[in-house]
């Protein structure tokens, strides 16, 4: 383990180091992965031999609400940083990915009220992916951060296969996910798809839920991110739980958003109520995985965020739960794999690294 001094208490691992680092340092060259969140941008590199070069977070605060300026310079001075971190030098970064949240088209131009997660207004109708283009004066391909975290997901099972199909779902805030297929994220006609939160549900089968009305930012009720995110355990499933459960401690605290980042925790501990916000979920989960099996018929699904950061028998638990919330398979379908998605805190850089790849082409050869 080295220090990197990027962000606060922050330390990654650099893959094989000794003999095989330096090798790397004198004859490899590489692609980047950008992944900038609202506060924070995450970073990794990928070699011709697709190996990542670090392990773990490697994060740079990203002034993303100072506007675009501020934070595409944040974005260069932390991949410095981090390239000196793993003893790479700038010369030999031959393409970079960038990964972010939307609305944004496939190009990566930010819709016209900006996005969602940066609040300056220099943001609104912004290509983020031209502007760092020019700042770096290198290759920038650009995905949504649920695509990008896809793309990460099918690479991490199937590695660059062009047959197999996968789907998933990221359980954060919102509701992020993507469809892989062919080794490529469908990203549509206007950069939208893969928008799998907004998929309607037939919420109301979900039993024990009777009265609740999930609503998401977007406008619809009933979507997968109104009722499988942490926005809606603080909006729509702590709120309808409490009234079932009075004097719980998660009610006594009066805030519905603290209280919220509490759930997982304590259902993790088997706490009654919070294990049914989750079943609940998880159940939700199975309704839309039911749907991507009838659509796509693919060879696995991930299930990957922060509600499945935890240990591996509350994962064991909430993925039979999600089984559980399937309708009735075919046979032929009843065996499909469903995986927790590995290294999840780096999932965005990481995939956004893999789709590089196809920018750098013959110069990322080893």
């Amino acid at each position: 383990m080295i220090g990197t001094g990027l962000g606060e208490n922050r330390r990654i691992a650099v893959a094989e180091p000794g003999l095989w680092r330096r090798h790397f340092v004198d004859s490899v060259h590489v692609v980047a992965g950008v992944d900038l969140g609202g506060t924070a941008v995450n970073y990794t590199f990928l070699d011709g031999h697709r190996h990542f070069l670090i392990e773990e977070l490697c994060e740079h605060p990203a002034r993303s609400r100072e506007g675009p300026g501020q934070c595409l310079q944040q974005i260069a001075d932390g991949l410095e940083l981090a390239a000196t971190a793993v003893g790479i030098s700038r010369s030999q970064i031959v393409a970079v990915g960038l990964g972010t949240p939307g609305p944004a088209t496939a190009e990566g131009v930010f819709a016209a009220a900006g996005s969602t997660n940066f609040a300056h207004p220099d943001w609104a109708g912004y290509d983020i992916r031209g502007g760092l283009e020019a700042k770096l004066g290198l290759p920038v391909s650009y995905l949504n951060d649920g695509n990008a975290a896809a793309l990460w997901g099918h690479f991490s099972l199937f590695g660059e296969s062009t047959t197999a199909t996968s789907i998933s779902a990221v359980i954060g805030t919102g509701l992020g996910g993507g469809v892989i297929v062919g080794g490529e994220a469908i990203v549509g006609r206007n950069g939208f798809g893969g928008e799998l939160g907004h998929m309607l549900l037939p919420y109301r089968s979900i039993p024990g839920i009777d009265g609740l009305v999930p609503r998401c930012n977007c406008g619809r009720t009933g979507d997968l991110e109104s009722l499988c995110s942490l926005t809606a355990i603080e909006r729509s499933l702590l709120p309808f739980f409490l009234t079932r459960h009075p004097g719980h401690q998660l009610g006594e605290l009066g805030d519905m958003r603290r209280a919220a980042k509490f759930v997982r925790g304590l259902a993790e501990k088997g706490d009654p109520m919070c294990r049914e916000i989750f079943r609940v979920q998880a159940m939700a989960l199975g309704l839309f995985i039911d749907a991507m099996i009838n659509v796509f018929d693919p060879d696995a699904l991930l299930v990957g965020g922060g509600a499945l950061e935890t240990e591996p028998a509350f994962q064991d638990w909430f993925l039979g739960e999600v089984r559980a919330g399937m309708p009735p398979q075919r046979v032929e379908q009843a065996d499909i794999p469903i995986v927790v998605m590995p290294n999840g805190d780096t999932d965005g850089a990481r995939g956004a690294a893999i789709r590089a790849l196809s920018v750098a082409g013959a110069e990322l050869m080893p």
